[in-house]
């Protein structure tokens, strides 16, 4: 397929905001759908996020009761987690989709600025907040400087074929992520024919402090062809 038909396509299918005005997802559902019972399961579905190279050595974070775990200490700085559905934007229908599964490696850079934004949510999801509440608790933090934006070279891996990003999305595509400070498409040429570089704009009205452009890449984690073939 030919990168500006790749590019088109895979935009086609970004989830569209306000899609389902049924609310398939009106609350949250016992927290034990959002848990993974096999602990080696989710080590192993957080790992398949990055290159094995990378992500052997990576801190993995498991989800508990109370929030994420360290299940393994890494060596190399990266951090793998499968991230739930209340990562979404706030007006996301699948806000609370106990099937979503969203593994991801980030690089130091964004251990460091980007993946509190995961622990911050999570912690007050876990507490017991509603979205109204985590999103309010959000706007806080970042006005207190709490969650900062992004630090300079935040990327992250999202190249495990197992990935469930929502009943829309399914497992999408293998991608590459870039954590920028709040910016325009226009800054990175992105969502334009022939651009490899895709941003999804439902994401531009989340409150934490970073815009996401994100590169499709040809090739699952384990090196299989997403695009058919070997």
């Amino acid at each position: 397929m030919k990168p500006a038909i790749l590019a088109l396509a895979l935009a086609a299918i970004l989830p569209a905001r306000g899609q389902d005005s049924k609310a398939p997802y009106p609350a949250m559902a016992p927290i034990d759908r959002y848990l993974m019972a096999d602990r080696d399961a989710e080590i192993a579905l957080a790992r398949s996020a990055a290159p094995d190279e990378i992500s052997r050595n990576a801190t993995v974070l498991v989800l508990g009761k109370d929030g994420y775990e360290t299940a393994v200490a890494g060596t190399n700085h990266f951090t793998c987690v499968v991230e739930r559905s209340w990562m979404s934007p706030f007006d996301s229908p699948e806000f609370w989709n106990p099937r979503m599964r969203g593994p991801i490696c980030y690089n130091p850079p964004a251990v460091r600025t980007v993946l509190p934004y995961t622990l911050y949510r999570t912690r007050l999801v876990l507490a017991g907040l509603s979205k109204a509440q985590v999103e309010e608790s959000v706007k806080g933090a970042v006005l207190r400087g709490e969650l900062q934006v992004p630090a300079t070279g935040a990327m992250s891996y999202m190249l495990a074929k197992n990935q469930y990003l929502g009943d829309s999305a399914g497992n999408w595509h293998p991608h590459l992520m870039f954590h920028v400070p709040k910016t325009d498409n226009a800054s990175w040429g992105a969502n334009v024919v022939c651009s490899p570089v895709v941003q999804n704009d439902e994401f531009t009205d989340v409150p934490e402090p970073e815009t996401i452009f994100m590169v499709p890449v040809a090739r699952w984690s384990d090196g299989s062809s997403a695009l058919g073939g070997k």
